[in-house]
Parts: structure tokens; C-alpha cells; sequence
């Protein structure tokens, strides 16, 4: 599992890079909230492109990062997600709280 961050106007997109599981959660958790907090950001798009699996803990991951920053006025969206986690997230509702967007080009135009 890798993180990389990139910034585009007053986004922070972050790219996720294999595993999304409960053996990732708690450093991937930890590196978001300090880029999110030591950067200020508002809107923060997350780029599934390079995630190959994502379990119930990454759905708290999400949720945790969703929650924190619509508590500061914030938005959080998601791109670029696999058939795969697709299911995921339509099992879990995640669809019906965030937005999910094609590609990241698409969710900078948007949020």
C-alpha cells in the first residue's frame, strides 16, 4: 500500500495504491488526516485507479475522512473506482453519501 498526494488549485488528490484492508487501514488513515490537517484542505478527491481491494475497514477509512471533513465544511469524493470496490461501495451505501466520479479530471471540474 502506497499514498500519493498531489494538489490541484485548493484539491488534494490523493492516489491509493493497492490494498485498501484492515492490514493498511490505521497508516493510510493517519498519513490522509496529517496531509488534510498540515495542508488546510477543504475538498479532497481520493483516485481509486491503482486500489485492487478494499474490505470493510477501508469503508471506515472513507466514512472516517467523509465525516471529518464535512464537520469542517469540506467535501471528500471518490474516482476512478474498479468494478470490484464498485461492489463494495453498492453494498455498503456508500453511493448514497459520496460522490463518485469517472476520473479525477471530472471531480476537480466538479467539487
Amino acid at each position: 500500500m502506497d499514498l500519493e498526494f498531489k494538489q490541484v488549485n485548493d484539491k488534494l488528490i490523493i492516489s491509493i495504491i493497492g490494498e485498501l484492508d484492515h492490514h493498511s487501514t490505521d497508516e493510510i488513515r493517519n498519513k490522509i488526516d496529517d496531509k488534510i490537517k498540515s495542508g488546510g484542505y477543504k475538498k479532497v478527491i481520493l483516485d481509486f485507479s491503482h486500489v485492487t481491494f478494499m474490505d470493510s475497514s477501508g469503508i471506515g477509512v472513507i466514512i472516517g475522512r467523509y465525516k471529518k471533513l464535512k464537520l469542517s465544511n469540506g467535501v471528500l469524493c471518490i474516482a476512478n473506482i474498479s468494478n470490484s470496490v464498485k461492489k463494495v461501495f453498492e453494498l455498503s451505501g456508500l453511493f448514497k453519501i459520496i460522490n463518485v466520479y469517472n476520473n479525477v479530471n471530472l471531480a476537480v471540474e466538479s467539487i
